[in-house]
This record gives C-alpha cells, sequence and structure tokens, in this order.
C-alpha cells in the first residue's frame, strides 16, 4: 500500500509540475514579442475567435504554430471579462505580443479615413469621388445637384456610402438652413432653393474670396433689373451637366444653345443648382455686397473688374483681351 500511494504522490508530483510547466510556457508566449516586423492595419471581420486567429495570422501579427493557437484561445476565454472583439479595422504595433493584440482587439480605436469633397463639385463629380473613396461598402442613390455639403469628412472602415451621402447631405441642410435664418432679405432670392442655386453660381464664378459677395451683388442687381444674369458656368453647366471643363472657350454657338440652364437665354435663375457651393459662397449669397454693379468680367490675374456702367464694362473687356493678346503672342527670340 505504501509503494502505491508513493507512487500516487510522484504521479501526483509529475502532474503538477507538468501543469506549471505548460503555465510558465503558456506565460511567457503570452508575453513573447511577435513576429511582425513592422506597425501594420488589419481589417478584423464580424466572426468567432477562430476566424480572428485565422485573420491575424494570414497579416503575419501571429504565427501560425500550434502553442500559439492555443494560448491566444486560452488567453481570451481566461480575460473575456475585458470586453469582446470589435469588428473594424485596427493598428497592430510591431513585434506585438499576444496579450497586446488581445488590448488592441478589445480597445484599440478604429482607422480613421478622411473623404474631402471640394468646393464647386458637380453632382456627377460627388457621385464617382463617393463611388471611389476606399474602405467603405455599398452603393448609394444619385445624389441631387448641390445637395451636398463641402468638407472633409472621416469615416471608418465599412462604413455604408448611402450613409455618407445622407451624412453629407445632412450637413448642407443645416448650414443652408443657418444661413438662410441670418441672411439679409431680397425680394430677388424667394426661398433656401434661390440661395442655393444663387450660391452655387457665386461659387463657379470665383475663387477669390473678398470678390463673392461683389459678385452676388451683381446678380443680384440685374435680378431686380430683369437683366439676363450672362453667367458663363451655367452655359457650361447646361451643355455637360457637371462633367466638368468643356474642352473649348465658350462660342457663340454656346451662349445661344437653348438649355434650361444658360442664363444667356433664359431669365432669372436657372431651375436647379450648378454644383455644391460652399459656405462662404452661401454667406455671400445671403449677404451681398452694397453698391450698383452690373457687370465683372477677368482681369487675367485671377480675380475680376467689376463695373456699373456697360462703358466702364467694356474697358475692362478691352483691357483684358489687350493683356491676353499681348500674352499669347509669340516672345522674339533672343
Amino acid at each position: 500500500m505504501r509503494r502505491v500511494l508513493t507512487a500516487l504522490g510522484l504521479v501526483f508530483l509529475l502532474l503538477v509540475l507538468s501543469g506549471l510547466g505548460i503555465v510558465f510556457v503558456g506565460a511567457r508566449h503570452y508575453a513573447a514579442p511577435g513576429p511582425l516586423t513592422e506597425q501594420r492595419t488589419v481589417v478584423i471581420p464580424h466572426g468567432g475567435v477562430a476566424q480572428v486567429l485565422a485573420t491575424l495570422q494570414q497579416a503575419d501579427v501571429l504565427d501560425r504554430s500550434l502553442l500559439t493557437q492555443k494560448v491566444f484561445m486560452g488567453a481570451t476565454a481566461l480575460t473575456r471579462v475585458d470586453g469582446s472583439f470589435h469588428a473594424a479595422e485596427l493598428v497592430f504595433p510591431a513585434h506585438a505580443s499576444i496579450r497586446q493584440v488581445l488590448v488592441v482587439l478589445r480597445h484599440g480605436r478604429p482607422v480613421v479615413h478622411r473623404l474631402t469633397v471640394p468646393e464647386g463639385l458637380s453632382a456627377i463629380q460627388i457621385a464617382a469621388l463617393l463611388d471611389r473613396a476606399p474602405y467603405m461598402d455599398g452603393s448609394f442613390p444619385f445624389p441631387a445637384e448641390g445637395s451636398v455639403m463641402p468638407l472633409t469628412y472621416d469615416y471608418e472602415w465599412g462604413m455604408p456610402r448611402a450613409q455618407m451621402l445622407a451624412r453629407m447631405q445632412h450637413a448642407m441642410d443645416r448650414a443652408l438652413d443657418q444661413v438662410w435664418d441670418g441672411r439679409e432679405v431680397d425680394p430677388a432670392v424667394v426661398n433656401r432653393h434661390d440661395l442655393l442655386v444663387l450660391a452655387s453660381m457665386i461659387e463657379r464664378e470665383t475663387a477669390v474670396a473678398d470678390e463673392r459677395p461683389m459678385v452676388a451683388r451683381v446678380f443680384l442687381n440685374r435680378l431686380h433689373k430683369g437683366m439676363r444674369l450672362q453667367s458663363d458656368p451655367t452655359v457650361v453647366y447646361g451643355l455637360n451637366k457637371g462633367v466638368g471643363p468643356l474642352g473649348h472657350a465658350l462660342s457663340r454657338a454656346d451662349l445661344l444653345q437653348p438649355t434650361a440652364y444658360n442664363t444667356y437665354v433664359i431669365p432669372g435663375l436657372p431651375p436647379e443648382p450648378i454644383c455644391s457651393p460652399g459656405l462662404a459662397s452661401l454667406q455671400a449669397a445671403a449677404h451681398p455686397a452694397q453698391g450698383d454693379q452690373l457687370y465683372f468680367v477677368a482681369n487675367g490675374h485671377g480675380g475680376h473688374d467689376f463695373a456699373s456702367s456697360l462703358d466702364d464694362h467694356n474697358r475692362h473687356v478691352s483691357v483684358f483681351r489687350a493683356a491676353k493678346h499681348a500674352q499669347d503672342a509669340p516672345q522674339p527670340a533672343k
């Protein structure tokens, strides 16, 4: 009996020592540096622990050994009170241990991407921008012209494109409401839609901040007098619906083309916006400059010359054409 008890004692001791050895090896492996040689971004999918482990192994965040598999699965179970894994795009540091990997999976901040919508893009251009945006998911309805607020938007991996579009349109609705509520009342701008259309024309006419209220004043003065607005960007939009530049200077035939947007032909504002205007153009439409200006023309230096009379305007046009002719003339050989 004594021999049996001694043998059982030895077996128990061996089991205890073996268990302690396994725990010691597992603990060391749990905290040991991993195989990742440099920081890496990995998309963690929805799924169970086994799928997450496979994803991490394919990305070389964790090695493919049986020991790593057992330690990862065991540590995940033992630390489950710390929270569940996030299905997200996460950044894992170089040589991340299993312990560090679990912290990132549970508490790491998802990677933030940014989509910038510049001022003055048309609906066609914005739709193409949204369609090409990486790490988004799904389709989206074609946006109404002028319905998107030009801003930089943050998003995470997997965000639905339709959700992003709704967010961009909500931003425009909110901005338009705020600008409309604080506007200077003008009888030519009857509602928010008119304000948006006018702002879109201002956006496409000039990129010079100080000129936007002046351009607004010219258009409003013309509307008050019943004059055609004669805005070249509206002619271009009527010809190609905002695909981009025409590829050639506007011709006389273009200016006479009877589209719904050709303000050389139609009275008043176009029926819809011609682009998505930024906040500065919305504010310019709501708070135009003072004055009796009725004309403006490019000055060849990135801005425009404004005039209240046709004679002054024609002089500005002549100066611009002379400067352009001199610029285009061949230079004598040295």
